[in-house]
């Protein structure tokens, strides 16, 4: 099978990232070629391996184990790719569920094209009647903020639970109004929440949750947990959250979390540390009340319920969602778009913390003709 040169953003060494040259596989029987058009940049992730901080680059994973340790050398350099919110075009196809000019959501990284198979890759498509920038989040971004409630679902009602199981007419406390936040706020409200709030030390991102209509607590001192236990009461010695969905890979959010909670309360965790966690107090309120912290990897649903919820049924429900609120996230978390060339010093500035004000979600827009 013959290769088709693409254009891909990767990082050298750490601190550089490039736009490098690249191939894909000619598609073949049963695949469709596919040409970016749109992709959303994953702040956390991609500016931690600019950076070169993720766990991967600082330990060996071994794969059979599962667990990194000493015993062998990290990743290296240069990442070939990066990024997991891409929407393109079919241009060419060998398959008759993708036409061409169809338009699918995939998870590829900032690359110029794909070789689509579907029976290797979620193959997402984007209706006609969504804006297609939006479509960024249907691949994997939204996936995971539905994992996160399913996750919480199977806690309370076991494998076989609905999604909204673990939210509908409970107290949601939401850590963290970045986009997996943010949106994990807004699915909280559409599956029948009996009351949400965001608790963020940041002002502008505050600013945008209350702009999305969600109440808000600063949490910038760490005690944002207090205006919680205040505010959900359910009887004597029992307030705070019924569950928490704690979107911030910092150790600050998720001891807010923890304390937030009920008694016999759930933290799903949905951040990713990249460093200890010194003001996480295992002997405090998570031994005292007896609580609970599952994570919400996007690699994995809930055990038992993989066969009911593939990466298309997550895929759906973040189409509901966008669906009923997408004018309101197009307008208020996508903040910037910029075009794909501009990304490698996008991205090193982002990791530099040079730029004058941090964005949300940027998206990068591709040249397909």
């Amino acid at each position: 099978m013959g290769k088709r040169p693409i254009r891909s953003i990767g990082v050298v060494t750490p601190g550089q990232p490039e736009i490098l040259d690249d191939v894909e596989p000619e598609p073949g029987p049963g695949q469709a070629w596919v040409s970016t058009e749109w992709s959303g940049i994953s702040a956390g992730t991609e500016v931690a391996l600019v950076r070169g901080t993720d766990p991967h680059h600082l330990l060996h994973w071994d794969p059979d184990l599962r667990s990194f340790d000493d015993s062998g050398p990290p990743a290296g350099y240069p990442v070939r790719s990066l990024g997991y919110m891409e929407v393109g075009r079919v241009t060419e196809t060998r398959r008759p569920d993708l036409p061409e000019g169809t338009r699918v959501a995939m998870a590829y990284g900032h690359r110029t094209g794909r070789c689509a198979d579907p029976e290797r890759m979620p193959v997402i498509p984007v209706p006609d009647d969504l804006d297609p920038v939006l479509g960024v989040y249907l691949a994997q971004m939204g996936p995971i903020c539905v994992n996160g409630l399913l996750h919480a679902a199977a806690g309370v009602a076991g494998p076989g639970a609905d999604v909204d199981a673990g939210v509908r007419d409970r107290h949601v406390l939401v850590t963290g109004a970045g986009i997996i936040g943010l949106l994990s706020a807004l699915l909280a409200v559409r599956h029948g929440t009996a009351d949400v709030v965001v608790a963020e030390p940041s002002p502008q991102r505050r600013a945008v949750a209350e702009a999305l209509g969600l109440a808000t607590l600063d949490d910038a001192d760490s005690a944002a947990w207090r205006a919680v236990k205040e505010r959900w009461r359910h009887g004597p010695g029992d307030v705070g959250a019924d569950v928490v969905l704690q979107c911030r890979g910092h150790d600050a959010a998720l001891a807010t979390a923890l304390k937030a909670l009920r008694p016999q309360g759930t933290v799903v965790d949905l951040g990713f540390y990249q460093a200890g966690a010194e003001a996480v107090r295992l002997g405090e309120e998570f031994h005292h009340n007896g609580l609970s912290v599952v994570c919400a990897q996007i690699g994995r649903v809930p055990r038992g319920m993989a066969d009911a919820w593939p990466r298309r049924a997550l895929a759906d429900v973040t189409l509901d969602l966008l669906r009923e609120r997408g004018d309101d996230v197009r307008t208020h978390l996508v903040t910037d778009v910029l075009p794909f060339e501009e990304g490698p010093a996008f991205l090193a500035d982002l990791a530099g913390r040079r730029l004058p004000s941090p964005p949300l979600q940027a998206v990068l827009r591709f040249d397909c003709g």
